[in-house]
């Protein structure tokens, strides 16, 4: 495989760097976060199942949450 070098700023070297797991290299992490696109039809019918009940207590589980991290956001 070759190679190529490439120049990059040092604020985008170290958002990179940061991003970079133990034994990874630069190529892997590149390739993990900028990947493919996942193709949104993917997900279509995955709520399918659920319940209108279940749907509602999901919904109220996330307004909870959210005021929490509100509150919190504001001690």
């Amino acid at each position: 495989m070759t190679t190529k070098t490439i120049a990059i700023m040092d604020d985008a070297y170290n958002l990179l760097a940061r991003r970079k797991h133990e034994g990874e290299s630069f190529s892997d992490v590149i390739r993990r976060v900028i990947g493919t696109k996942t193709d949104v039809m993917k997900f279509a019918g995955v709520w399918k199942n659920v319940s209108e009940e279940d749907a509602e207590d999901m919904k109220r589980n996330i307004r909870e949450l959210r005021k929490k991290s509100t509150r919190e956001l504001f001690k």
